[in-house]
């Protein structure tokens, strides 16, 4: 897996890329929080980006298919706190999607503070309904949080598959651009947000956040589901 982290000045790009589907597991988790340390430690802002084409495809069905209950929980848990760490942390957060996110990938998204995605023929929504998972806590959350309540049963219920454009109607996305202009709108974005006091939106995002990260807090170690 390959996480990069590069410094543009005040803003840190994590970019994933393993040249496939971006699948959320252990080993992407811990390159991220590594990622997000070093972020944390001497940029103002971050952006959060995938490859050109794919943002994520979600958790790691391929590994998952050997799990047992133990193992699933520790991975809830695990993205539980990523998703804390995005939603909740001090920094300015702006997600890159040049391309497709699928389940895990569109939380990810959710958890960042303002999303650019890519136009052309992508696909961008949660399907677990469709695969026959149920929703974690965190996926219901955040979906709750920052997509239109017109969309929740359609988005979260009915694993409805969105168009880009759809996307920034369902909350998914706030804005879009070319494919090749997503990571350098993103910088821009990110770089207008450093001018802002840290210690003000720091406070301002925990404070505005708190019943949807405290919500996903009570979760970890808590899956009565599995």
């Amino acid at each position: 897996m390959s996480v990069t982290v590069d410094k543009h000045g005040d803003v840190a790009l994590i970019t994933m890329d393993d040249g496939k589907a971006n699948a959320v597991n252990f080993d992407l988790m811990l390159a991220l929080n590594d990622a997000l340390d070093k972020a944390e430690s001497d940029a103002k802002a971050i952006v959060l980006a995938g490859r050109e084409g794919r943002f994520s495809g979600g958790f790691d069905l391929k590994a998952m298919a050997n799990f047992k209950p133990e193992d699933a929980a520790r991975l809830l848990d695990r993205a539980s706190e990523l998703l804390l760490r995005l939603y909740g942390g001090p920094l300015p957060v702006v997600g890159a999607c040049a391309g497709h996110a699928i389940a895990m990938g569109t939380f990810l998204l959710l958890a960042c503070d303002t999303r650019v995605g890519a136009e052309g023929d992508f696909k961008l929504g949660a399907n677990e309904s469709a695969t026959g998972m149920k929703l974690p806590v965190f996926a219901l959350e955040l979906a709750r949080d920052r997509l239109s309540p017109h969309h929740l049963t359609r988005a979260m219920v009915q694993a409805f598959i969105y168009d880009p454009k759809g996307a920034v109607e369902a909350g998914y996305l706030d804005m879009l651009t070319a494919p090749e202009k997503v990571v350098e709108q993103s910088l821009a974005i990110a770089g207008q947000l450093t001018s802002l006091s840290t210690r003000a939106y720091a406070y301002q995002k925990a404070a505005l956040r708190k019943p949807t990260l405290d919500a996903i807090r009570a979760s970890i170690g808590n899956h009565p589901n599995l």
